[in-house]
């Protein structure tokens, strides 16, 4: 069995429209809520044996955040270009490619391609994940390689906004 975390980067800042969508950081919310999401996922989820993200600015800060939060060394995240703007074709391909050494792996992303993952991979009870939200699929293969849409099965979904409830 294969443990794929999905997350959707925390709430951002358009308080700066000079910087692009790919520069854009972290708002106030999004800098509280990453660091709560993660301490949750610690204790609900486990720690990943890998963390990939995509380069943008907030997932990027977001998975870093996460990453402190678990522990985890630097060369345990992985900077994945391919993440950003992804639709779920260029998102299956990734996941397929994972290293097999690696069991549980923590995707950090962006919306609408992370949403579509989930709901390609597992059912799920959201459209859109929300900003920071965290959804592990249990996927019943052996290799990443053999991963097949609709074979996983949700394990937990949460989001701030019910951890703050």
């Amino acid at each position: 069995m294969r443990l794929l975390t999905v997350v959707r980067h925390a709430k951002s800042s358009w308080d700066h429209p000079e910087l692009s969508d790919f520069e854009r950081p972290l708002n106030d919310r999004g800098r509280r809520d990453a660091p709560r999401m993660a301490a949750w996922a610690r204790q609900a989820l486990g720690v990943p044996d890998r963390i990939v993200s995509s380069p943008a600015l907030r997932a990027l800060t977001t998975a870093r955040l996460f990453a402190d939060a678990f522990g985890i060394d630097s060369h345990q995240l992985l900077i994945q270009p391919r993440i950003y703007e992804a639709a779920l074709p260029t998102l299956l391909r990734l996941v397929r490619g994972f290293d097999d050494a690696d069991r549980h792996v923590m995707l950090f992303g962006h919306n609408p391609g992370l949403s579509e993952l989930a709901h390609a991979l597992a059912r799920c009870p959201f459209d859109d994940l929300p900003t920071c939200a965290v959804a592990q699929i249990a996927l019943p293969i052996e290799h990443w390689a053999l991963l097949a849409e609709h074979d996983g099965a949700l394990r937990d979904y949460q989001f701030p906004k019910r951890l703050r409830d």
